[in-house]
Parts: structure tokens; C-alpha cells; sequence
């Protein structure tokens, strides 16, 4: 039977219902509830094995496909390749598993969000149970500080206030009462109800367990962070890359060995050349490179407070062209604060101009409007009062210090905080005890406390400003009282309301003696003077803004995705500069199938009041429309659309423990400007890896083209099968890992990200392959053919034939380190190990062709002076081909300028020019 909506019926149905009562369950019926509804526990999906994790390592085809070959190669009894190719395999897998078992223990040190206990009635009793045994049908009670273990039914509210930002992403505490409230509401509008794993902020309140374990809105939620999928545009195409890779490779080498045979070559010796050939031209080092490129890339992302914790999720984010971001704790600092402050007579004033609140002139009208404020507020200090803890009143510390040392409500913190700032109350005024108080409730819409001033008691005020309005007769206005412009007042609230501000006014009177120490609760205020309003609001963390700026400069549209209300999401795009483009709600997702919502993502830029379920839809809704997705969160609502998206990014600090399980990439310092830094490290990371497979496939061609026309000549084979396996390591060798360590060109965020269609090489370096390739391996055979026509032997001529592909790779490489600049402006010790690399593969090729030994198993012989320069010399020429078309593609570039090619991908409004191919 579907469990009725709990939060639509009066909490005495809901009892019943229960069968549950105020005395709470008796101990032997808690048990029994225990027994049949199973701990109150969200079931948590254990670490992978070791075992899992290290085979997840060998699942790439084209490591697969080099096991075959190992196989190959052992039933060859070549064991030399045999080695070489199972020491690449192992260095991958260990790099890989290395990276992933430390990722995961990072992220466990990070865990705290729990809910050890719960205060349940049991028996007539309260008592202190585990969270885990509270069961549906327990009453519990809800104090400041404490985390709601279950979702709960209230029953009774006292000023109750919870802190529902983890789930809903209201960057405001929610007043709860105990009325019932319309089927239909969604979670963020269910005032009579507490959720699981939600924070008590403020007053009191009593309920009945609904739910426990998945059966709570945080279970659904997990529900839907278990069912998202997980994988990244980086291991689509690199998959993709090692298919074509292996099949290409096999392909050529089989039709060599086909074509051999049709000549009349032995069979044996067909076969050993095209296994061979196979193992030296397949990039089995590629699995190793990109491994190691995006454990560097982790390292460097981690040194700038970021986690990785899954290797493919460095590139994603130089990839990502939409970030749809959570609003409260990542670009705002899920706190609020004072930035409007209006009084009848000094108008408005500006708070969010960075200047600090001690350094401003305040006159005296904003004075008292503060300190009223700050009077008749529960905020209280989290730490004990100190022997100078009344310097507030000369000059208090910066705001945000105030802030962060007060405990409390929001917008108590708030009005307390700005009040301290500016030096109009001492820590000793706040924790003062006032002479009478009537709290904030909901109901009233207003606070009011009796407190003692130099001049005698007074009574303040604050609350929503037509109900201070309603019981005010006068303003103060330059230090008089005058009579009320209600209009004026209603104007500036107006005003306020629409920036999207939190807007609460203060008022106050003086009271006599008899007044101020009656007993009783304190009547409805009456004949106050109003002294002001106060607009708060959670305002962007420091440098958001500029690294939204840099995101949209790098092609990156930022989508604000929040539960938060319409207004209040839109006046924060605004202020970050998100464009002039559509606010959604979740009202309106709702009403939307998913090609009607595929039709206008493109024009949001801000989405409110969504749940996670909405989340999710925004997410694919993007995708569909080609985009990859990052998505940026702290609370559990975002879960379900970090763990959806190509790449989740989690707050480490505030975040909460939900949020950081289901990221790929997680922020130690919560900050969204570490974000750009990631973009960039992201697309240095993925030009690394085209600069490696981009020397390693077009040695791969230059091979396997000089053996493939060689096989046509009336000549012998231009390589032993033991010079193609030498080549393989000394025209890769570490190179091309080397190749992973390259710090970028510059210049990174100024391009936009690459289309998803393409992949791990563009058209350019896809042309640039085929070309140099076809001119190594040319005048490689080339080489070998001229110098037997010469008359030189079999043995030299193939000697040299090896060292000129040798120092082809050797320029090769070095030209590989800049894919769009010129390689002559990189600094040849900006890498040293790939310098090292370059000149010791130079070195291991001399050595072995001196030292008799070797040159006896490779079948190398010596050669002269002048068939080194011959051979460096044709070397030279692949670098001086690519520089020269790199040349060639600046001056086209410069001169289209004035024509550029355009494409509209900015939902903000903006256009970005298409990359050059």
C-alpha cells in the first residue's frame, strides 16, 4: 500500500496512521519496527576489490590486444618483445591502480557528514538511541545542532528553523510549522517537515518518524546517484582510437604477410616478420602515456587543492563546454550577509563594494539600525567570550571573521555580523540576556526583546517589514523622530525585494521600568519608530566572478542549476555575469517532455527551484543537445546529476560526504575559481596525449609503410625482424612518455573546446601523421635502396636504413611538443626528460652498433662520419616540414581574420569562433 502524503494531513491522523502516539513507541515495539523496517541506514556501495581495481586496468582493446600478441611472441620464442611488451602492460596497470587506490583514500579522509544519535521518546521518556535504530512511528525531538536522523512529521514547533541547503539548495533556513500543506508541494515547500541528514538551526520542535533508511527523501536521492552512469568522453574515444589503432596494424601487417607469401618469401620467415611488424608498429606504449598524462595532470590539479579521483576526469574538464552549477556553497558562500542597508534618512548604502564595514563613516541613523538589529537576535558566539571581548565596540574584526564566529540562524548571524563589523555592539551586547524577549516565530513574522540601553530599557524589533511597518507611527530620520512615510518605506522595501535580497526591518521604543521587568510574555509591539531595513543576501565566493568570466572567454557556458527560489538565482547570475538568457523553473521542467526541454536549454542560463530529479533532466537535456557536462555541487540533491554527468566536480570542505562519493573531481578549498585552473590543466593534459599518439602513430606509419613497399621491391626486406623491435625502442623509447610531462603552449583557455565528434587527433594533426609518416618512411626505404644500388651491402645498408628512422623520431619528437605554436619557441629545457630521452635514445643507438655483441644480434654494421650526416640531415627535414605548415596555417589565420568563421554555442547570448582545423 502507497504510504499516504504525510505533510497533507493533520500530525494527529499522522499518528494514528503510525500507530504511534506522544508517549512515543515502547521498547518492545521499537524492536519489532526494527526487526521488519531494517536499520535506519542508507545502504553504502563498499570500495571495489583490489583485485577489481588492478584488472579494470588491462580493459583497454588495445592492451588486449598486445596480450595477444604476448602470446604470439612467446610461442615465437621472442622473448625479448615477450619482456618489453609485458613491462609496458604492468607499468600501466600499477601507474593506474596507484592513482586510484590513492584518489579513494584521499576522498575517505574527507567523510563527515554523519547522524551518530537521535533524542527518540520512548515509553513516555526521551532517551538517547543510535540514529541507525530510530524506526518509523518514533517521536524525536529537534534542538539547535542537531541533524534530523529520518524524514519526520513535526507535531509541535517552537521557532523552529532547519537548514534544508544539502537538500533543496534554499540558501535560506526554513521556518517549519505544524500545519498541514497542499498534496503537491515539492520537498523545498513542505513546512511541516524535517528531512533526513537537514540541520536544526534555531528553536524547537517535536515529530513523528515517516521514514527511515531509503525510505527518506535522502534514500530516494541515493536511488538515483546508484542508477546514474559514469563514463567520460575521453574513454569513448580513446577506446574508439585503440580499435582503429590495432585493427589498422594487424590489417597491414596480415596483408604484408599474405603478399610475402604470394611472392614466394618462406613462410617463417613472412610470419616472424609480420608479428613483428605488428608489435613495433602497434603504440603499445599509448596506454602507458596516457595513463602517465593524466597522472600527471592529477598531481599538478592536485597541488592546486583539487582530487581527482578517477584518472579519465583530468581531461574531461579541458573538454567540458557547459558547467551547470550548484548556487549555494560553490558560487556563493552558502552564508548570507548584510549588502543593503536603507534608512528613512540616509538612504541607501551599498555593502557589497568590498569596503569594510569598520572603515565606513556609518551615520548615525544606520547606527541604530544596526544595533537594533543585532540586539534582538539569537545568534550567540560559538567560542567562549574573551578577555577583549568588547573591542567590538572601537572597531570590530573584518565581517566575514564576525561571521564565521557566531553560531545561529542565518539572518541572526547576518544582522549580528554586520552589526559587529562596523563597531556598533560588542560581543558583550549580543550575548547579552535581554530583560524580556519574544522570539522569532513564524506566525508573527517579527522578534522583540527588552534591552538596557545608557539611556534606559528599549524595546527592538526586527521581523518582515510590513509586519514592523503595520506597528510603526514615526522614522527616525537624522536623529529625529518624524512621522512615517509608509510609502517611502514600501518603496525602498520594494526596491530591495527586487535585487532578490532577504529584506527584515527594525524598529524600536523606549520602554519604562514598570514595562520593562513585567512578567508575562510581551504584548504586540505598538507605536515603534522604524529605523531601517537590511537586505541580505549569499553572495558570490571571492574571484567566482572572474573565473565565470574566464569560462565563458574558453568557450565554457556556466548554467546555474539550484533549488533555490527564481528571483534570488537570478539577481546572483546577474551579479556573475551569467548573460541575458532564460530562467527555468522546476514547475516548468516539469510541465516540458524531453524534446520540449531539449528545445530551450540551449537559452537557459539560470534553473531554480529544482530537485534532484530536475537536476538530472537539465543534465541530459544538454547532453542530447552535444554537450559535455560538468556538474559542480556540495549537497546531496546534486548527487544524482554529479554522478550523471561527463564529469562531477564536489565541494571537499562544506560539501557533504553524498556529494564527494559521487564526483570524479572534488575541491579541497570549495572554491569555483579552482575550477578555470582545472579547464586549463585539462587541456594541457589532453595535448599531451595528442602529442604522444601523434609521434607514436606516425612512427607507426613510417614503419610500417617502409616494410609494406619494401615487400614490392626485387630487394631483400628492408629490416630484420630484430631491427623492427630494436626500433621500437629506440625511436619511441621514453620519448614518447616524455611527452606526457609538457607543461602547454599558452594560451589554453583563449581556445574554445573541442567538438565532441572529434577525437584524440584533429583533422590538422591527422594530416600532419599521414604526411610526416609518408616522408620517414619514404626516404627511410629510400636510403636502403640508393645505398645498395651504391654498392654498400646488405648488412650496412639496412644499418643505415635503422639510423635514419632513428634520427627522423629523434626531430620528430621535438617538433611534437608544440601542436600550434612554433616548436622553435619552446624552451628545449622546459622538458627535460624528454631532452634526456631524445639524446639517450641517440646514445643506446651508437652504442649498440660499437659494442660488437649487439651489433652482431641487431645485424647492425658500422658507418662512416658521413652516413650520420646523411642521416641527420634527412632527419631535419620532417621538423622543418611541420614547422613550415604551422608557418604556413598563422599566415592563412592572419589573413581571414577579418572573416571569421563563426558558431553559436554561448546560451548566454555570446558567439565564439569555431577552432582553426
Amino acid at each position: 500500500m502507497t504510504p499516504p502524503d504525510w505533510h497533507a494531513i493533520p500530525s494527529e491522523a499522522v499518528l494514528d496512521d503510525l500507530g504511534a502516539s506522544r508517549d512515543g513507541l515502547t521498547a518492545d515495539e521499537a524492536r519489532r519496527r526494527a526487526a521488519e523496517h531494517g536499520p535506519n541506514e542508507l545502504p553504502v556501495t563498499p570500495p571495489s576489490p583490489v583485485w577489481f581495481v588492478l584488472a579494470r586496468q588491462f580493459r583497454s582493446p588495445l592492451v588486449l590486444f598486445l596480450l595477444v600478441c604476448a602470446v604470439v611472441t612467446i610461442s615465437l620464442q621472442d622473448w625479448n618483445d615477450t619482456i618489453a611488451i609485458i613491462v609496458v602492460l604492468l607499468l600501466n596497470a600499477v601507474v593506474g591502480f596507484w592513482q586510484e587506490q590513492k584518489a579513494a583514500r584521499e576522498v575517505r579522509a574527507l567523510q563527515s557528514l554523519s547522524t551518530p544519535t537521535a533524542t527518540a521518546v520512548r515509553g513516555g521518556r526521551a532517551v538517547t538511541v543510535a540514529a541507525a535504530e530510530i524506526v518509523p512511528g518514533d517521536v524525536v525531538a529537534l534542538e539547535p545542532g542537531d541533524r534530523v536522523p529520518a524524514d519526520v512529521r513535526l507535531i509541535e514547533s517552537a521557532a523552529l528553523r532547519v537548514d534544508e541547503s544539502m537538500l533543496t539548495g534554499e540558501s535560506v533556513a526554513v521556518d517549519k510549522r505544524t500545519s498541514p500543506v497542499d498534496a503537491d508541494a515539492t520537498m523545498a515547500d513542505r513546512t511541516n517537515s524535517a528531512f533526513s541528514g537537514s540541520l536544526v538551526v534555531a528553536g524547537r520542535g517535536i515529530g513523528v518518524v515517516t521514514a527511515t533508511g531509503e525510505g527518506t527523501e535522502l534514500g530516494g536521492i541515493n536511488e538515483l546517484v546508484q542508477g546514474a552512469s559514469e563514463r567520460t568522453p575521453l574513454q569513448r574515444i580513446i577506446r574508439r582510437l585503440e580499435v582503429q589503432i590495432g585493427v589498422a596494424v594487424a590489417g597491414v601487417a596480415v596483408a604484408i604477410f599474405v603478399v610475402g607469401l604470394v611472392l614466394g618469401m618462406p613462410f617463417a620467415e613472412m610470419l616472424l616478420v609480420a608479428v613483428a611488424l605488428i608489435v613495433s608498429a602497434m603504440p603499445e606504449a599509448l596506454p602507458l602515456v596516457l595513463t602517465i598524462a593524466l597522472a600527471v595532470g592529477t598531481t599538478r590539479m592536485a597541488s592546486r587543492r583539487a582530487v581527482v579521483r578517477r584518472l579519465a576526469s583530468v581531461e574531461t574538464l579541458g573538454s567540458t563546454t557547459v558547467i551547470a552549477s550548484d548556487k549555494t556553497g560553490t558560487l556563493t558562500r552558502n552564508r548570507l550577509t548584510v549588502e543593503r542597508l536603507w534608512t528613512p534618512g540616509a538612504g541607501l548604502r551599498d555593502l557589497s563594494t568590498g569596503e569594510r564595514p569598520a572603515e565606513i563613516d556609518w551615520r548615525d541613523d544606520e547606527r541604530e539600525a544596526m544595533r537594533a538589529g543585532a540586539l534582538t537576535n539569537e545568534a550567540r558566539f560559538a567560542e567562549p567570550a574573551s578577555a577583549d571581548a568588547d573591542a567590538g565596540a572601537d572597531g570590530a574584526a573584518d565581517g566575514d571573521l564576525a561571521a564565521e564566529a557566531l553560531v545561529g540562524d542565518a539572518v541572526d548571524v547576518a544582522m549580528a555580523a554586520v552589526a559587529l563589523s562596523a563597531g556598533v555592539v560588542s560581543r558583550v551586547d549580543v550575548e547579552a540576556v535581554p530583560l524580556r524577549v519574544m522570539h522569532y516565530e513564524p506566525e508573527f513574522g517579527f522578534s522583540q526583546a527588552v534591552v538596557d540601553r545608557p539611556g534606559g530599557p528599549v524595546l527592538v524589533v526586527k521581523g518582515a517589514p510590513d509586519r514592523v511597518l503595520l506597528a510603526s507611527s514615526r522614522m527616525r530620520d537624522g536623529g529625529e523622530n518624524v512621522p512615517i512615510d509608509r510609502g517611502l518605506v514600501i518603496e525602498a522595501n520594494e526596491r530591495l525585494g527586487s535585487e532578490g535580497l532577504r529584506v527584515l526591518a527594525t524598529a524600536e521604543r523606549p520602554v519604562d521600568d514598570e514595562e520593562a521587568h513585567a512578567d508575562g510574555p510581551l504584548p504586540p509591539p505598538h507605536e515603534l519608530v522604524f529605523l531601517g531595513l537590511e537586505g541580505m543576501t549569499d553572495p558570490p565566493r571571492e574571484g567566482v566572478v572572474e573565473a565565470v568570466g574566464e569560462c565563458q572567454r574558453a568557450g565554457v557556458r556556466v548554467v546555474m542549476v539550484t533549488g533555490d527560489h527564481a528571483i534570488t538565482a537570478r539577481a546572483i547570475a546577474d551579479r556573475l555575469g551569467l548573460g541575458d538568457g532564460r530562467t527555468i523553473t522546476g514547475g516548468e521542467v516539469a510541465g516540458l517532455d524531453d524534446r520540449e526541454l531539449d528545445a530551450v536549454i540551449e537559452d537557459v542560463v539560470v534553473a531554480a527551484r529544482m530537485t534532484p530529479h530536475d537536476k538530472l533532466r537539465i543534465v541530459g537535456a544538454l547532453e542530447r543537445r552535444g554537450e559535455t557536462v560538468a556538474v559542480t555541487g556540495d549537497g546531496v540533491n546534486d548527487a544524482p546529476a554529479l554522478r550523471a554527468a561527463a564529469i562531477g566536480v564536489a565541494m571537499g570542505a562544506s560539501g557533504t560526504e553524498v556529494a564527494r562519493e559521487a564526483a570524479d573531481v572534488v575541491l579541497l578549498d570549495d572554491n569555483f575559481s579552482t575550477i578555470v585552473s582545472a579547464v586549463r590543466q585539462g587541456r594541457i593534459t589532453f595535448d599531451a596525449v595528442r602529442k604522444a599518439t601523434f609521434f607514436l602513430l606516425s612512427s607507426a606509419v613510417a614503419s610500417l609503410l617502409a616494410v609494406a613497399v619494401s615487400v614490392f621491391t626485387d630487394e631483400p626486406i628492408i629490416f630484420l625482424p630484430i631491427m623492427l623491435l630494436w626500433t621500437n625502442i629506440v625511436t619511441n623509447g621514453v620519448q614518447d612518455v616524455a611527452l606526457a610531462f609538457e607543461r602547454g603552449e599558452g594560451g589554453e583557455l583563449e581556445q574554445p573546446p573541442r567538438a565532441r565528434s572529434e577525437g584524440v587527433l584533429d583533422r590538422t594533426l591527422w594530416l600532419r601523421t599521414g604526411v610526416t609518416g609518408v616522408w620517414m618512411g619514404l626516404w627511410t626505404l629510400t636510403v636502403y635502396l640508393v645505398a645498395l644500388r651504391a654498392g654498400l651491402d646488405l648488412e650496412r645498408a639496412r644499418t643505415l636504413a635503422v639510423t635514419t628512422l632513428v634520427m627522423f623520431n629523434f626531430f620528430q619528437v621535438f617538433s611534437a611538443r608544440a601542436i600550434h605554436r612554433s616548436a622553435f619557441t619552446v624552451s628545449p629545457f622546459s622538458n627535460p626528460l624528454l631532452l634526456a630521452s631524445a639524446f639517450g635514445a641517440l646514445a643506446l643507438h651508437w652504442g649498440a652498433m660499437s659494442w660488437d655483441m649487439s651489433a652482431a644480434v641487431l645485424g647492425f654494421a658500422p658507418l662512416t662520419a658521413i652516413d650520420w650526416l646523411v642521416s641527420a640531415a634527412l632527419g631535419i627535414t620532417v621538423l622543418l616540414i611541420v614547422e613550415g605548415e604551422k608557418a604556413v596555417r598563422v599566415i592563412w589565420r592572419r589573413r581571414t581574420m577579418h572573416v571569421p568563421r563563426l558558431r553559436s554555442r554561448n546560451g548566454a547570448g555570446g558567439i565564439r569562433p569555431a577552432r582553426d582545423r
